[in-house]
């Protein structure tokens, strides 16, 4: 498979870069629709059937990490295309897996505060033993 070094400068490295833009962006307007409109999970073989009703404010911030994180896992793949120096790419990476972090940190967080909480008001016990497993997968 060729790389984008390896191509660097040709039309078709070019090309290829602007096709994979393109389907960034897609994916990211897919995304957006299936978050508004709540379609969409179904087509991802990770998700479960249950759905969460975020607030205005909780959608936004969560949404605004996001971007950020995409931003800097962009600036990172600009860094290997002009040939950085490795620990300079390796800082970058290190803050992205913060980010990553500190979303996973709000995201469990605000889950534990309204899903877990109302689940277990209700009666449904079951969602200590998915938070648990959730937990679980996240430790490894």
């Amino acid at each position: 498979m060729l790389m984008y070094a390896d191509m660097k400068g040709s039309k078709d490295a070019k090309d290829m870069k602007g096709s994979e833009d393109a389907k960034d962006r897609k994916g990211m307007k897919d995304m957006k629709d299936r978050n508004k409109d709540g379609e969409g999970a179904k087509d991802c073989c990770a998700c479960s059937e249950k759905r969460k009703e975020r607030s205005p404010e909780e959608y936004k911030d969560l949404m605004n990490r996001l971007s950020r994180i995409e931003g800097q896992v962009r600036g990172i793949r600009a860094m290997v295309e002009r040939g950085a120096y490795c620990p300079d790419i390796l800082v970058q990476t290190s803050a992205v897996n913060s980010a990553l972090n500190s979303f996973s940190k709000v995201l469990l967080s605000n889950h534990i505060r309204t899903c877990v909480r109302n689940d277990i008001k209700d009666g449904n016990d079951e969602v200590v033993e998915e938070l648990v497993a959730t937990l679980q997968k996240m430790m490894k």
